[in-house]
């Protein structure tokens, strides 16, 4: 990969809060493990329960009880619901959360995910047109137009698409966990993030509202319509196995309420209570799901979910999560398989291209550093995303790739990543205000965010980025600071410690313990031209001695180094022994 220029990396410990470690450690939790927890902000014990009981209550979110009093007359009524659903992780798993929990609760549903690259993003109004002329031409009544459509993990910013539904007489409800806009669609919505919402959790995932929404629609049938086919057989505590999926997937932050959707998810996926395809894809990306970890989910399952949505059609991805069948559930699964390592080959390649293209931005004038833009007419649209967040994290500074909608489009799809302290759809609503209609669509969060505008329009989009950034980014957030955890004391480095830390709930905003320690290196050498292995000494206790390896580091360290690494178990020929995995030297820049 080429080298990109970056500012070198500086380690920094997260403050030390003895009270709090105190308080954990005295309700039994390791030291360790309770000084890593105490540095993230936990206080109080219970924040660690994962029991159900202690999830926030759906009624915290803004319009639920309606909806639940809405979807539950409609599903008693008879009437037909249509989920809308996104092409990624966290929709795809929002989808099947709701189709499979409103079938358990009698309701006649069906799905529909809109083609990326075809319809793009969300409620449309090409998609609602696609849906009347399918209806105008099925030859069945029971296929026509839908009495509701519930949108998941999208519609917030589908104000025409609202519209064109309602203008054919279908009633629309908006479940989505975007940033809102100035305008929102005239229909009933359900969305922590919408200012008048006071529900506690801010960082809920699309799947999350859904479940909440289920839960609420459950209740309400409970009491209003109670009897077999309702709610004596709809059990939906089994779904939380995907909410576990969509909420560690779509990089969203895991706070007490999601640590504890993630964890109820994974107990269930080690009971083998999941969706037959989520086990299938646990079968093959060669994970068991009896010791299910978050980590499994975002960097083994997650992405091959996405890659259908990515690479061809997510329908494919909710349709193996949505079989109850094996093997249909291993079909799919291993389809979704070959379409990963597809996305993987083609993303290296291009990834490749984009890292020549910043590094020659970065050696500019430096307002044009400060965000980087990335285009080339060879780029597949289902990656762009990835290659923006590879070299967002290669140089430490917001980035936006983009590539043609089709080959030789005039309109480009956009995808950006960006660095904790810039806030992405922030900086491109500053840019919508100076030039009203230079980006065709635009949305997303603070560290995601997706766009398109035409061909012709990408330069000037480029020159005012590079003026908004120079407004708002201040040249110190471009300085990368990996936070560590402070000195792994002497007795922590064992398997034990190892063990503990990779069973607890880590993720975005509670990311897993980093420690940092002078070492003496024993010996060093590389793997494959590309991968350092060393042998470590504990400076300041000898006695302790431990493996290691760097993955993508530097061709040989000193002597003596202060390193950041965070502790992994090797299991060779089924015999588990502790390792450190180093991400960061001091004195070294760990980007290559």
């Amino acid at each position: 990969m080429a080298s990109v220029p970056a500012t070198r990396l500086r380690l920094q410990d997260r403050p030390e809060r003895p009270e709090a470690r105190q308080r954990l450690i005295a309700s039994g939790l390791d030291p360790v493990l309770a000084d890593c927890l105490s540095r993230r902000g936990i206080d109080d014990p219970m924040a660690l329960d994962p029991a159900l009981h202690r999830l926030l209550p759906a009624r915290g979110l803004l319009h639920i009880e309606d909806a639940a009093d809405q979807i539950g007359t409609a599903i008693v009524s008879g009437e037909s619901l249509l989920v809308v659903g996104d092409y990624d992780a966290d929709g795809a798993t929002a989808t099947a959360v709701l189709v499979r929990g409103l079938k358990r609760l009698g309701a006649r549903v069906s799905f529909r995910v809109p083609d990326r690259f075809r319809l793009g993003y969300g409620l449309t109004p090409g998609l609602v047109q696609e849906i009347a002329a399918e209806a105008n031409n099925s030859p069945s009544s029971s296929q026509g137009l839908p009495n509701w459509i519930i949108t998941v993990d999208n519609g917030i910013s589908s104000i025409a698409g609202v519209a064109a539904a309602q203008a054919l007489g279908i009633r629309v409800l908006v479940t989505d966990h975007h940033l809102p806009g100035p305008q929102l669609p005239e229909t009933l919505i359900i969305n922590p993030q919408l200012p008048s919402c006071g529900f506690p959790s801010k960082n809920l995932a699309g799947v999350g509202v859904a479940f909440y929404l289920l839960v609420a629609i459950r209740a309400w049938l409970a009491q209003h319509n109670p009897g077999p086919g309702h709610t004596e057989m709809a059990r939906i505590d089994d779904l939380l196995a995907l909410v576990a999926l969509g909420t560690v997937a779509d990089l969203v932050r895991l706070d007490e309420n999601n640590r504890r959707l993630v964890a109820q998810g994974l107990l269930r996926i080690q009971r083998g209570l999941a969706p037959l395809g989520l086990l299938a894809l646990f079968e093959v990306a060669g994970r068991p799901p009896a010791s299910a970890t978050a980590h499994d989910l975002g960097f083994f399952i997650g992405p091959r979910l996405n890659a259908a949505g990515r690479m061809s059609d997510m329908a494919i991805g909710i349709r193996c999560l949505l079989t109850d069948d094996r093997q249909e559930a291993l079909q799919t699964a291993g389809t979704l398989h070959t379409l990963n390592q597809s996305r993987r080959d083609l993303q290296a390649l291009q990834t490749e291209a984009a890292s020549i293209q910043a590094e020659t931005l970065l050696q500019q004038q430096d307002t044009l550093g400060r965000a980087l833009v990335l285009f080339d007419d060879q780029w597949h649209q289902g990656v762009v995303g990835l290659i923006a967040g590879r070299i967002k994290d290669q140089t430490h500074r917001p980035t936006l790739a983009f590539a043609p909608a089709e080959p030789g489009s005039e309109l480009l799809k956009g995808s950006g990543r960006s660095i904790v302290g810039v806030h992405l759809r922030d900086l491109l609503a500053r840019i919508d205000s100076l030039a009203p209609g230079l980006m065709t669509a635009f949305g997303g969060h603070a560290m995601a965010a997706g766009l398109s505008l035409p061909r012709s329009r990408l330069g000037e989009f480029t020159r005012l980025l590079a003026q908004v950034a120079e407004e708002v980014i201040d040249t110190e957030l471009l300085a990368p600071v990996l936070l560590t955890d402070g000195p792994l004391p002497a007795q922590g480095f064992s398997l034990e410690t190892a063990r503990l830390l990779s069973s607890q709930i880590w993720g975005q905003g509670f990311p897993p313990p980093v420690f940092c320690n002078q070492f003496l290196v024993r010996q060093q050498r590389l793997l494959r031209d590309r991968h350092l292995r060393l042998d470590l000494v504990l400076a300041d206790d000898p006695r302790q001695r431990v493996s290691a390896i760097w993955f993508n580091g530097p061709l040989e360290l000193p002597n003596t180094a202060r390193l950041a690494f965070s502790l992994g178990i090797n299991d060779y020929l089924g015999t588990e022994s502790l390792q450190l995995m180093v991400q960061a030297a001091e004195t070294l820049n760990p980007i290559h």
